[in-house]
């Protein structure tokens, strides 16, 4: 592990880390004891200090030179991403290493951006408190101090570095415990940091099997914000936590995203965004466009274009060029997958394209499947499947359509398609969700990025990830 600038022996030895491809062992990652992680948070406690003095610029060398140590390393860091994670090569590259390097770049920038903002200065009558005076102030946004970052598999490194970024950025230093899947990459970022000259404590990255490494560096005495990227039950389980100790928290948790194509849609346009649940991570990202909404008008020929696309989709080994959906995290996950197939044949739902487990000797693969003629009650439609699966409704009108979009627990990105851009527009401002792409599934990675209702809490991203690990401090005087 590394706590506190160095490589340290696990106490509790080692455990696999397996290839969801081809079912062998990347690798063997570090099992820490519960007093090992409380380490980790006393050396990023020790660390704070100094490192939340230093200046913004030496603090965006520091980050800049990581994202450059990471870009010379790109391909053997996205083999072993891919090794773990089951991402294709693309991916692996372009959206995994590649971004979490210009997260390290973005956030070199971050760090000098102002973080004071003079207020309008104001004039007080005589009175108990004092003569009369004009009194001058400023908002003053100070580091939060040392920040747990709990990070998803999905993405062993633009998930990572989103975090931990911004926090450094800030002036916090950080724990990082990584999912149990996927943990090698992130020592491989700690190498990054350390070759950059971050201070030791600064950074500290600790992994476990189980649940006894989360938990102690949420309940830690020594942190003062957990980050986390997960599921909501977990993520319930930590804001519990967070709440005795009133530890700042940000939440990226689960999603249901609603598609919602009009009769006037661009069929193709929408076909591809909504294919992204097939193809992207095998469909397992909480912004998916997983819940199809189509209007009665455009219903059947969306179901027909959706069946034909899954059905083209090459499925196997994510190191072939020509694979587009690689495998899932695990062989518990492709179980819990396919068991979500299966209940949406029982609950009525016609399967128009995959349901079956795709012919391969090795691997945990569940092939792009697609379920039509879903009602609103159906739990698939209602539950965060996080697979290649896609459920399809229809509905009459707009009415309907924003009842339908909204009727969920989950708020985390929308999607509306329409031809009418006025229509798609106010349908977007009335739907509960973090985030609305009006015909796209694209992102701007400045715009804030977070959840309505058990999608979430707080914001990042851009400039309001920097907002997310700060405090806001207020300092009046005399004028």
């Amino acid at each position: 592990m590394f706590i506190g600038g160095a490589w340290v022996e696990p106490d509790g030895g080692h455990y696999e880390v397996i290839d969801p491809a081809t079912e062998g062992v990347v690798g063997w990652a570090p099992e820490a004891s519960r007093d090992q992680v409380y380490a980790a948070a006393a050396a990023a406690r020790e660390a704070f200090g100094s490192w939340s003095r230093t200046s913004p610029e030496e603090r965006a060398v520091i980050l800049a030179r990581t994202a450059e140590h990471i870009k010379r390393h790109l391909v053997p860091y996205a083999e072993l991403a891919q090794a773990e994670s089951g991402a294709t090569t693309g991916t692996a590259r372009a959206m995994q290493v590649a971004v979490g390097a210009s997260r390290f770049r973005r956030y070199a920038k971050g760090a000098l951006e102002p973080v004071e903002q003079p207020l309008p200065p104001q004039i007080n009558e005589a009175g108990p408190l004092g003569k009369a005076a004009v009194t001058g102030a400023l908002a003053i946004r100070q580091p939060v101090g040392v920040v747990t970052c709990v990070t998803s598999y999905n993405n062993p490194w633009a998930n990572p570095a989103g975090k931990i970024a911004p926090a450094l950025a800030m002036g916090n230093t950080v724990v990082v415990k990584p999912a149990p899947q996927d943990p090698l990459s992130v020592y491989r970022l700690a190498e990054a940091l350390q070759a950059a000259g971050a201070p030791p404590g600064v950074v500290n990255v600790v992994s476990g099997s189980g649940a006894e490494a989360g938990e102690a560096a949420v309940d830690s005495p020594d942190v003062d914000m957990v980050s986390f990227t997960g599921s909501t039950a977990v993520g319930q389980r930590i804001a519990e936590v967070c709440g005795r100790g009133m530890k700042r928290q940000l939440m990226e948790l689960g999603g249901k995203g609603a598609a919602v194509v009009f009769d006037d849609a661009d069929l193709g346009s929408a076909v591809a965004g909504i294919g992204t649940t097939f193809s992207f991570y095998s469909g397992q990202i909480c912004t998916a466009p997983t819940r199809v909404l189509a209007q009665r008008g455009v219903y059947d020929a969306l179901v027909t274009h959706l069946a034909a696309y899954a059905g083209r989709l090459p499925v196997g080994d994510p190191r072939d060029p020509g694979t587009v959906v690689g495998p899932v995290i695990s062989a518990a996950h492709r179980d819990r997958v396919e068991s979500y197939v299966e209940l949406g044949r029982k609950e009525g739902a016609r399967v128009v394209a995959g349901g079956e487990r795709p012919p391969l000797d090795r691997g945990f693969y569940v092939a792009p499947t697609l379920l039509a003629d879903c009602t609103p009650d159906m739990r698939v439609v209602r539950e965060e499947i996080f697979g290649p699966v896609v459920v399809v409704l229809p509905f009459e009108d707009e009415e309907e359509a924003v009842a339908l979009a909204n009727d969920s627990d989950y708020g985390l990105i929308d999607y509306v398609w329409s031809g009418d851009v006025a229509r798609a527009f106010r349908v977007a401002r009335r739907l509960r969700a973090g985030g609305v792409g009006v015909n796209t599934v694209g992102r701007n990675m400045e715009a804030p990025f977070g959840g309505f209702k058990r999608s979430g809490v707080g914001r990042d991203v851009g400039s309001y990830a920097l907002h997310a690990y700060s405090e806001v401090q207020a300092v009046v005087w005399p004028g």
